[in-house]
């Protein structure tokens, strides 16, 4: 074994719902095909449970958003907005800006409630005394983006979610005028008092190669404002 030292074993690893779902497939394909004697398993939660199991020591690592904790590392890999998205069909997707006054009428879809997300929604408007006009809520980003897409409603959707939809024009950003973005970022949390193994490290090399590329529009789509 000294002499014909094996790269492989077990590799558990932690990520917030929304990074499982639309970051971490093709991250984990390359990966395997690289690494096929490492065991990669999957736990997920929000970030606030990846956090405690990569401070309990039951991950190597950890997927969440915009975490800082004192025993543990944070690597930023990217932004991740929160970006107000509609179907091209919508009424409001014709002048590609709204104010927040005119926002507060609109059906708002919405998700996970409690969640970091859906705070940052409401704080939005509780900001400028205003109340999101919620005419649905939902379990998962992935439901409250389908019922997006039958027309249903506006939504503030994680920019990661909607790449396919926003690059072939499914859905449209709508930009919120004179409001501060909902800015958020995709992060490796590391343990401070644990090295990490060397599948570990290249997995996180594999995260940060797939999180450099840029987002793609459409043809003639803007980048999609932080709303």
């Amino acid at each position: 074994h000294e002499l014909h030292p094996i790269a492989g074993g077990a590799l558990p690893i932690a990520a917030s719902l929304s990074i499982c779902t639309y970051l971490l497939p093709e991250v984990l394909k390359k990966y395997q095909e690289s690494h096929p004697n490492v065991v990669v398993s999957v736990r997920s939660g929000n970030s606030a449970q990846v956090l405690k199991m990569v401070l309990d020591g039951e991950v190597d690592l950890g997927l969440a958003r915009s975490l800082n904790h004192p025993e543990v590392e944070t690597i930023q890999l990217r932004d991740d907005p929160l970006i107000l998205v509609g179907h091209p069909g919508h009424p409001a997707l014709a002048r590609r800006k709204v104010r927040l006054e005119e926002l507060e009428s609109m059906p708002i879809i919405s998700y996970d409630r409690g969640s970091s997300d859906w705070t940052l929604m409401n704080g939005l408007f509780r900001r400028d005394g205003l109340l999101p006009n919620i005419v649905l809520e939902v379990e998962t980003i992935e439901a409250c983006k389908r019922m997006v897409l039958r027309k249903l409603g506006l939504a503030f959707l994680p920019q990661i979610a909607v790449v396919e939809e926003l690059r072939r024009g499914k859905l449209c950003p709508l930009e919120i005028s004179g409001s501060e973005p909902l800015r958020r970022s995709l992060d490796v949390i590391l343990p401070r008092r644990r090295p990490l193994s060397k599948s570990a490290k290249e997995l996180v090399a594999g995260l940060r190669e797939a999180t450099e590329t840029p987002v793609k529009m459409a043809p003639g789509r803007k980048k999609p404002h932080s709303s």
